[in-house]
């Protein structure tokens, strides 16, 4: 299970929320026993891009081996 505050990779693109295969979040709750997590997309300034619900299977944990990758976004 994910545990609540961590990293998370989004392992799909999600085109409504303006969310790319690949963006990190941050876990901010977790629904039944880890079933979805309440996941926070934020900017490098710290403004919510999206706060979702979102099934187990759209993420996986981010780990120390990862880099992030900096990308725009629509305002």
């Amino acid at each position: 299970m994910i545990e609540e505050h961590a990293n998370v990779v989004l392992t799909e693109d999600l085109p409504e929320n303006e969310l790319a295969k690949g963006d990190v979040g941050v876990v901010v709750h977790i629904h039944n026993g880890g079933e979805a997590y309440e996941v926070e997309f934020l900017t490098m300034d710290g403004s919510t891009v999206a706060l979702l619900t979102l099934e187990a299977s759209l993420l996986r944990v981010a780990d120390a081996r990862m880099i992030p990758h900096v990308r725009e976004i629509a305002v």
